[in-house]
């Protein structure tokens, strides 16, 4: 039975927020889970310690490049579906569902063979041979994380399509469940039977592919639209649509990776010249420390994220429907809390990273381990609260249709900004460089966003916004 939305131009923009936001978090907030999990049980397990740490943080930005592909296509179809049922136009709706499914498909198994095939040299771009037993870790963690990528892929790219046709409850109940799952296997495969980094990637997949089956059944029977065969059928003008209002998800996480990808190079290289880090008991520390801080980080923007990607199919048929104030004033919300988020985030990882860094088994560790920890926090994060208003507001501009705005946007934090200080820096302040080049970024960024969101408040209070 298709479902009508109208009320998403009439009910109140707070409770909206508030009915499509809440669930979108905790949906991305377990989603992240599943790798902060692994890596808090593989930190306080005593034959892993660091060096399995550190193998955690060299293969999660491999398990991000699937997530870029997928939120490209997931928030794409999300986005393109939410301006047509603003425009009433179901059967493009439809279309832009069945199309998703199988782009998803094809680009998950296609991506699972390339893991498997090329996983050594894969594994060394991103930092994999600081020393021989975290290379050893990462491939043995990378072969079943690799496995499980196609069931991971269409969880979360099927999440923001549910969402978009109006059920984000279902969204958040199917990712809970695998992270549950993840939860309560992990300690029982590393503690119980000592699988190991094989036990922490085992109970990963399985979490995964029970949030993928539960996603394929609600596909099977969405609300706001009816779908048939036909809407399986490749239609190039949809599809290009439906992947180009999600390309800015794709740059954000991709060129994450990216960022990534140069931060665990130079913590390589410059960790080698350190006086410390550069004797091999301690080489994996500086690797496994900025692993930590980004996934304790993941967890801030897994709230950020969430509020402005719930906001999507609110904005999406606002904008279909042409009720630009209600736009501008649910802008103005998100970004009000968004800076709330940022600023408690702020208070947390200056005042206790001790108690945070605690949690990844720091106690099984050297005193180097927790100073660096320390350090990371404080330098690494202390512009958290432009990285909060930063990344809403890609996500708000990718929302209205305004594609060419947001991906501009992403490009410049992500790689201009990301990738160039994460290489420039250490070459004037060494190790402590890598730690400086995120705050730097973050508050440039914020800069250019602050002009963007000043044209955009204009463009909306005079009417004069057109998709891009």
């Amino acid at each position: 039975m298709e479902q009508n939305q109208s009320y998403l131009a009439t009910e109140k923009v707070g409770k909206l927020m508030g009915k499509y936001a809440v669930p979108c978090i905790i949906s991305l907030l377990v989603g992240a889970l599943y790798n902060i999990v692994d890596q808090i049980f593989i930190a306080n397990a005593s034959y892993l310690g660091s060096y399995g740490n550190a193998a955690n943080t060299v293969v999660f930005p491999l398990t991000v490049i699937a997530l870029a592909i997928a939120v490209m296509i997931g928030d794409g179809c999300c986005a393109f579906v939410s301006l047509n049922l603003g425009k009433n136009n179901k059967k493009a709706a439809g279309n832009s569902i069945g199309l998703s499914v199988l782009m998803t498909v094809i680009s998950s198994v296609l991506l699972c063979g390339v893991y498997l095939l090329f996983s050594t040299p894969i594994i060394t771009v991103f930092g994999g041979t600081v020393n021989e037993e975290t290379f050893a870790l990462s491939k043995e963690y990378f072969f079943y994380i690799s496995l499980g990528i196609p069931f991971y892929m269409f969880g979360q790219a099927m999440n923001p399509i549910i969402r978009a046709d109006g059920s984000p409850k279902f969204a958040m109940a199917s990712t809970l469940l695998g992270a549950i799952l993840n939860i309560i296997l992990d300690p029982i495969f590393i503690f119980c039977f000592h699988w190991g980094m094989t036990g922490a990637a085992v109970a990963t997949v399985i979490g995964q592919i029970a949030t993928a089956l539960l996603s394929l059944l609600y596909i099977l029977h969405t609300k706001s639209v009816k779908l048939s065969k036909q809407d399986f059928y490749w239609n190039q003008e949809i599809a290009g649509r439906t992947l180009s209002l999600g390309i800015c998800s794709f740059l954000s996480q991709i060129s994450l990776v990216a960022a990534m990808a140069a931060i665990n190079n130079m913590i390589r290289k410059y960790g080698a010249q350190d006086a410390i880090f550069g004797q091999e008991l301690y080489a994996q520390i500086p690797m496994a420390v900025v692993g930590i801080v980004m996934k304790v980080f993941q967890i801030v923007i897994s709230i950020v994220i969430g509020m402005a990607a719930g906001c999507i199919p609110v904005v999406g048929y606002n904008m279909g429907a042409k009720k630009h104030e209600r736009v501008k004033k649910l802008f103005s919300l998100l970004l009000a809390c968004e800076a709330a988020v940022g600023l408690i985030a702020l208070l947390v990882v200056e005042f206790l990273p001790r108690q945070l860094i605690g949690i990844f088994g720091s106690a099984n560790e050297s005193v180097y381990y927790t100073e660096f920890a320390v350090k990371a926090f404080r330098i690494y994060l202390c512009m958290i609260v432009f990285a909060c208003l930063n990344k809403a507001t890609f996500i708000f501009l990718q929302a209205m249709g305004k594609a060419v705005a947001s991906t501009m946007l992403s490009m410049i934090r992500e790689i201009v900004f990301g990738v160039g200080f994460a290489l420039l820096l250490p070459i004037f302040f060494g190790l402590d460089g890598v730690l400086y080049s995120m705050p730097t970024s973050d508050i440039l960024t914020a800069i250019v966003s602050a002009v963007i969101i000043a044209v955009t408040y204009k463009q909306l209070s005079h009417g004069a916004i057109a998709e891009q």
